[in-house]
Formats: C-alpha cells, structure tokens, sequence
C-alpha cells in the first residue's frame, strides 16, 4: 500500500488568523507582552493578513515577533498557549479545512501542519486538530528562555525540505501526497507533492495555481471546533438510530408468522 500524508499551512488556510499572535490577551496578561508590542504584533498581523503575504511581509512579521519574544520564557509561554487555545483558535478554525482533515485521515493519510509560527504554539493547535505530526519553526533557547535566535525557519523552500525529509523519515509518497496553503510563498510546498491545492489565492497564488496545474480552493467558515462536533455527534446518533430501526425492522418481520399456502 501506497502510505501518502496531507500537509497544511496553518495561518489562513486552517485558521483565519496568525496563529503567531492569536495569544497576544494571554501574553500580556501574564506580562510578557506589554501595550506598546501589542499594538506593534497587531499592525504586523494586520499587514499581513490585508497584504499579499509576500516574502517581504512574511518577513517584517517574522523579525518583528522575533524581537517580540526575546527574554520570554519558554515554559510560561507553553502555559498560555495551552490554557487560552480554545478561546484564542477556535473560533478561527475554518469548517472546510476540519472536513477536509477529517477526509485525509479516513483515507489513511497522515496530516501534517506544516507553519512558521514557532513549535510552542503549532503544536497545541495540530494536536487539538487531530494532526498527526508538525513542521514548524524553532527558536533558539537558552537556560530556558528564547534568545530571539531562530535555528529553523520553516518559511519558504525551507518547509518544502522539512516535508522531504518527512517523507525520507516516515515512508511517504510525495507524488501520491497533498498540501494546501494560501501563500505564494508557500509555492516550494505546493510543488513538492502530486496534489497542489491553493487555498484562497491572491492574484499571484492563483496564476502560479494555474500554471502549475494545482487546485483551487475557497474556505469562508470559520466554525468553532465545538460546533463541528456537535454536528459530527448529531450525524452519528443519526446513523446509529437509523440501523436500530432497521434493525428492529428486520427482526419483526422474521418473527411474523409465515403464511401457509
């Protein structure tokens, strides 16, 4: 058998957010933010999620929540981001990446959130998704705080090479694999895999997506997690209560007594 994966971007292809600073009330409420960053993480969001995405963007917000996250310590951040998840990413979650996950992993495929952001805060939210393994940036650390050093950034062709060596490590079949992202400058990660999906694109994702064949995909719900499980609960009480009947059916019929000629 054929073991293939799904590879996600996260920032506005899962979610319709920065994942980066989603947990910004958190951080300031515990000290590691002040007003002053707050309102500068929010301008770089900002920019970025108005802008195109592109190298230059994605660059000004990664040096700006580099500067950002300097000093802080690690364990407080893994604190935050696990006690302000459901609050901070949620609500964000769109609905057609959930299903869309959900059809992945029924088929047997893996599924791989592969962001920039840094681990800390990716790794809570794949786990919430139900993903089975992460790429992401890592920040340097020393006697337990970020030293605003990056030792992976997973931006670029970078992340492309992270899913070769994925593929390398875990058996997968890159040309019968998928990936989705919404950034042109996620292009290296759409065309390392057989399956190529652009994800909302702008005007320079959609003509590389034609180029290159990939598909072309509009998420436009974002759904909290716990609306689709109820949804998901309510289908399969459904199911379940239409085979007992059907069950129940079957068995009425074999205990009426069958007519003699």
């Amino acid at each position: 058998m054929v073991r293939a994966a799904a590879f996600f971007d996260l920032d506005k292809t899962i979610i319709a957010t920065s994942s980066a600073t989603a947990f910004s009330k958190g951080f300031l409420a515990e000290g590691l933010l002040t007003r002053r960053s707050v309102v500068a993480s929010a301008y770089a969001q900002l920019a970025y999620l108005l802008g195109s995405a592109d190298a230059a963007a994605t660059e000004r917000l990664r040096a700006q929540l580099s500067r950002t996250v300097t000093g802080w310590d690690v364990a407080t951040v893994s604190a935050v981001v696990r006690a302000t998840l459901h609050e901070s990413i949620d609500p964000t979650v769109y609905a057609e990446a959930v299903e869309l996950i959900a059809e992945h992993q029924a088929a047997g495929r893996d599924v791989v959130v592969v962001s920039a952001s840094g681990a800390e805060v990716v790794e809570p939210i794949a786990q919430m998704l139900g993903a089975d393994a992460v790429v992401a940036t890592r920040m340097a650390v020393a006697d337990g705080r970020y030293t605003g050093e990056i030792e992976f950034y997973a931006y670029g062709e970078n992340k492309a090479t992270a899913i070769r060596e994925l593929a390398a490590a875990r058996g997968y079949d890159l040309e019968a694999s998928y990936a989705y992202s919404d950034s042109v400058t996620d292009a290296p990660m759409l065309a390392v895999v057989g399956h190529g999906y652009a994800v909302n694109p702008d005007r320079a994702l959609r003509r590389l997506a034609a180029e290159h064949g990939w598909g072309v995909l509009t998420f436009r719900r974002p759904v909290p997690l716990r609306a689709l499980d109820r949804r998901a609960g309510a289908t399969v009480a459904a199911v379940l209560g239409g085979v007992l009947v059907a069950t129940a059916v079957v068995v009425l019929l074999r205990r009426r007594p069958r007519r003699t000629r």
